[in-house]
């Protein structure tokens, strides 16, 4: 079952680009990765979705209902972590919290006692008072505490320390197991890598790969290295071949396709070393953005 199903989505804003169509789904109790730099759409796409603007053209349902038609309703089940905090300065920690619990039906004192604890989140200090990655915690805390049912988490670990990073990715995990559907966008791809089942990549406005992490890093990609002073790069200037480059007599580039083309090759020539292992995630990536 889908929780989020987006079709052709597309927001501009006057003339300048927001995101143009934008198609993708999320399968329930998935940790679905949404990766892109600053700029790219990531963040217009979860307003998007959460129906705080509205699009130019295309279509997006969550829990099978039309975001913009049912958005109260829908919101209710949706916790949302914005990438930038900002908060009532003359407020209590817990104040706000309690605040916030209200919009909700049921008491959730117990769970926000929980949650602070566990993210080490002082109630009592006011909000003018902290900084910016306790900021970033109450922010986690009201995200978490009326048990959501999807999680929108926009660039969520800005302004937290390694350890409390740690801790925040345990509690995500946490929530996913007892069967939270998250929607976790980032520029950091290695916490994308760590944490996410899926990744979409977009780039300038539109989705460019869509696809589970392992199959990217595994089935579609290999990065080669060959030690080989006598062989000129254009040798493996192949179809299934990108970001071909040579250094020293060493020759890098990526390869997708049959690893059985390659190897042939490789032995048609006198070579000193070969590696060929899987592309972190940044490598991939950043393929999709030389291309």
């Amino acid at each position: 079952m889908n929780v989020i199903t987006v079709n052709n989505l597309t927001k501009y804003y006057g003339k300048a680009r927001g995101i143009i169509d934008v198609s993708f789904s999320v399968e329930e109790g998935e940790i679905f990765g949404f990766i892109g730099p600053n700029g790219a759409g990531k963040s217009t796409t979860i307003r998007l979705l959460l129906s705080l603007i509205y699009p130019t053209g295309g279509s997006a349902a969550i829990f099978g209902k039309d975001v913009w038609k049912f958005g109260t309703e829908i919101r209710k089940n949706i916790g949302y972590l914005p990438s930038e905090v900002f908060y009532y300065e003359g407020m209590k920690v817990i104040d706000l919290l309690k605040y916030s619990a209200g919009f909700y039906d049921g008491d959730f004192t117990e769970r926000m006692h929980e949650l602070a604890e566990y993210m080490e989140l002082d109630l009592k200090r006011r909000i003018e008072d902290l900084s910016y990655g306790n900021k970033k915690k109450v922010g986690i805390v009201q995200g978490l505490l009326h048990n959501p049912k999807l999680l929108f988490l926009d660039e969520p670990t800005s302004g937290l320390d390694p350890l409390m990073q740690r801790k925040f990715f345990n509690l995500i995990r946490e929530e996913n197991r007892r069967g939270v559907t998250i929607f976790f966008s980032s520029h950091i791809l290695g916490e994308v890598q760590r944490l996410c089942d899926r990744v979409g990549i977009i780039r300038e406005g539109r989705i460019v790969e869509i696809s589970d992490i392992r199959t990217l890093q595994e089935n579609n990609y290999k990065k080669i290295r060959i030690t080989a002073p006598d062989v000129e790069p254009d040798y493996f200037a192949l179809p299934d071949v990108s970001n071909l480059h040579a250094e020293n007599g060493t020759i890098k580039f990526f390869f997708k396709g049959d690893i059985n083309t390659i190897v042939q090759k490789i032995s048609g020539i006198r070579v000193k070393d070969v590696t060929i292992e899987e592309p972190t995630l940044e490598e991939i990536f950043m393929h999709y953005y030389e291309r």
